[in-house]
């Protein structure tokens, strides 16, 4: 989908495809002819975006196989999507019964995250409408915290501005920048936009900058505002953005709240958790862990959890989400009189593991959860003063 902001950029907004389990180029095929198809049918809309997810061994297959992009190419158009944003995070794996830390690996100290993404820039500049801007790519924040020594921090320098050589490569040979966002997350070597700027800073800024997910800076406790005003004053550009809430709890001491919150605590991906504590943030690796590991978190004032819950619909009482300040977020982006990202990916991959009762039953309701996501978000930057558009601008 596509809108026009006041000040005459185009906005994009797409769901992402990390949400469906496919490994493979054929898997990947019959995910947008079976779900995103059906969404875009849902919504009404003649275009809906895409942020596609491509395991590292498709991603290469495409970027070397032109008969297999121009599968793909003829997929999206059939099934009238667009794609301007990739999802670079996850290597492969993603809906393997256990992921967890995986997830992180390999990690930019790594040639093979370097060329992982490469083929990505590759394929996402032959996947450009041909009216779109630019492409964007969100990758992980160098790697998860631990072990993380000097040498894996300049070796992963090293390999950032090797990127940027590449997207230039890249930028000149298809006539549109392609850029890459690293994304904070809670546990990573980048967890805040504090720690983008302390440690991002200096990267090529016209190639590679941050990736803001609204989830990952709720369950910080970081304000959307302040964050992308830090990152304005340190030079760091906003790539993409993933609009995505977080799981919250008023009162994890409550026995109710801590049995609801139980029914979240799943084997497949790790549900990083946070406890302000005033200045300081306390916080668990794993959601099981902040409820009954060897150290609990003390449950004395409200957690946010790394679970993407959808965007549209609280949990049941007495849980919430925290799309109240997904909604401050994009108001902060793009209710201003410039906007400061002009692409957003609704990014709730976590449909499959919410709580039984919860998930969805089937395609059809899965396509019904997903349309209104991206409805909510839609309204959402309506509200901020942007115009849909059409399929061409």
């Amino acid at each position: 989908m596509r809108f026009r902001h006041p000040d005459g950029q185009v906005v994009h907004l797409a769901y992402g495809s990390n949400v469906h389990p496919a490994e493979s180029l054929d898997g990947i095929l019959d995910q947008l002819r079976r779900y995103a198809g059906e969404v875009r049918a849902r919504l009404g809309v003649d275009r809906l975006g895409i942020g596609l997810w491509l395991p590292a061994p498709t991603a290469h297959e495409l970027a070397t196989h032109p008969g297999a992009l121009e599968r793909l190419r003829g997929t999206l158009a059939t099934h009238g999507l667009e794609v301007v944003t990739l999802n670079a995070f996850p290597y492969r794996g993603f809906h393997a019964p256990v992921v967890k830390r995986d997830v992180y690996t390999p990690d930019w100290s790594s040639d093979q995250r370097l060329d992982y993404t490469l083929d990505c820039a590759r394929v996402l500049a032959a996947l450009l409408p041909d009216d779109a801007a630019r492409g964007s790519i969100s990758t992980l924040p160098l790697g998860w915290r631990t072990p993380w020594f000097g040498d894996r921090d300049s070796a992963a320098r090293v390999r950032l501005d090797r990127l940027a050589e590449g997207l230039a490569k890249t930028t000149a040979d298809c006539g549109r920048p392609i850029r890459v966002g690293l994304e904070p997350e809670p546990g990573c070597v980048v967890e805040t936009t504090r720690d983008a700027v302390r440690r991002l800073s200096g990267l090529d800024p016209d190639h590679v900058g941050v990736c803001l997910d609204t989830c990952h800076l709720a369950t910080a406790f970081e304000d959307g505002a302040e964050a992308l005003d830090r990152l304005d004053a340190a030079g760091l550009s906003v790539v993409k953005v993933q609009a995505s809430a977080a799981l919250h709890a008023d009162d994890p001491g409550d026995p109710d709240t801590r049995a609801a919150l139980a029914a979240y605590a799943e084997d497949r991906f790790l549900h990083q958790t946070r406890e302000c504590r005033g200045p300081r943030v306390d916080g668990r690796d794993d959601l099981s862990d902040a409820l009954a590991g060897p150290r609990p978190l003390p449950a004395e004032r409200a957690w946010r959890v790394h679970f993407h819950v959808p965007v549209h619909a609280d949990p049941a009482p007495p849980l919430r989400s925290t799309r109240d300040h997904l909604a401050d977020s994009l108001r902060a982006l793009v209710g201003g009189a410039e906007a400061r990202v002009d692409h957003l990916e609704v990014e709730t991959y976590t449909w499959g593991v919410l709580p039984p009762g919860q998930r969805p039953d089937g395609d059809g309701q899965l396509v019904d959860g997903i349309a209104a996501e991206v409805a909510w978000v839609r309204d959402r930057l309506v509200e901020c003063g942007l115009e849909p558009l059409g399929a061409a601008a």
